[in-house]
């Protein structure tokens, strides 16, 4: 809350955050705010600042300038208290670590638990339920390594539910997954965002951003654009962030790019 007025804070806040490593500039002067209930997708090439971005929203990283909030709080306030949920990219995690589905979901848990981390009934309860709204409650024994792309997705997202986070940070959740779990996926977080929940999601997929996301910021070091994703997807726009041949079709959200990774 806002002290000042009794208002909600804002679930994701940046403002003017410059982040370096060494002489690089990553983010350069970034100013977002992102309000609860909302899916908000973060579109850039590769090397834009996306995954800095993430880090810094997770308190990973330390600006050289500005401020992060997390609802209201600190970015390190936020994780402690659990508000804040991240799912990485896929290269970001030890496949080979002997861990079960179940057992990665209950990490999610440990905030909730005392410093053994026994889990309790309601912590059970929490993995059932987030492994069941991701459909994958008959794979909970398998060990991690061994689900497909899609499926890792959908694990830590749903170690971000049984968290109980308010605001989840996804990291190019739909990159070498199967339709199916793109598809489960973007109905999950839209049921979310409609419980309340803040989503920030980047991704490559310009043409499934109108159907995912309420809303789109258009990244390039600095924030280009943030608006609806029709009006970020204006095909200047995309060439101003990308570089690239852009084309459009007459018809509403048909935007295409050329995707290819720098």
């Amino acid at each position: 809350m806002n002290p000042a007025d009794g208002t909600a804070a804002p679930a994701l806040e940046l403002e003017a955050v410059t982040v370096r490593y060494d002489d690089v500039t990553a983010l350069d002067g970034v100013s977002l705010t992102v309000e609860p209930g909302r899916v908000c997708g973060l579109v850039g090439m590769n090397g834009s600042g996306k995954s800095t971005l993430f880090k810094a929203l997770m308190g990973l990283l330390k600006p050289a300038a500005g401020e992060v909030r997390i609802a209201g709080l600190p970015p390190a306030k936020a994780r402690k208290a659990g508000l804040v949920a991240y799912v990485p990219q896929s290269e970001d995690v030890d496949w080979s670590f002997p861990l079960s589905v179940r057992d990665v979901v209950m990490t999610g848990r440990y905030g909730h638990m005392g410093p053994s981390r026994r889990p309790r009934p309601a912590d059970r309860d929490a993995v059932r339920d987030a492994l069941a709204r991701v459909e994958l409650q008959d794979l909970a024994d398998r060990q991690i390594g061994r689900l497909s792309g899609g499926q890792k997705k959908r694990a830590f997202v749903a170690r971000g539910i049984a968290q109980g986070a308010s605001v989840l940070l996804l990291d190019e959740p739909f990159a070498g997954v199967d339709k199916r779990s793109e598809a489960t996926i973007t109905a999950l977080l839209r049921q979310l965002a409609a419980e309340g929940r803040t989503i920030l999601v980047s991704t490559h997929d310009l043409h499934a951003l109108p159907q995912l996301a309420d809303e789109a910021v258009l990244l390039l070091h600095r924030v280009l654009a943030h608006g609806t994703p029709e009006e970020v997807l204006q095909p200047a726009q995309l060439a101003r962030a990308f570089g690239l041949n852009v084309l459009a079709d007459a018809g509403a959200g048909s935007i295409a790019a050329d995707r290819s990774r720098p």
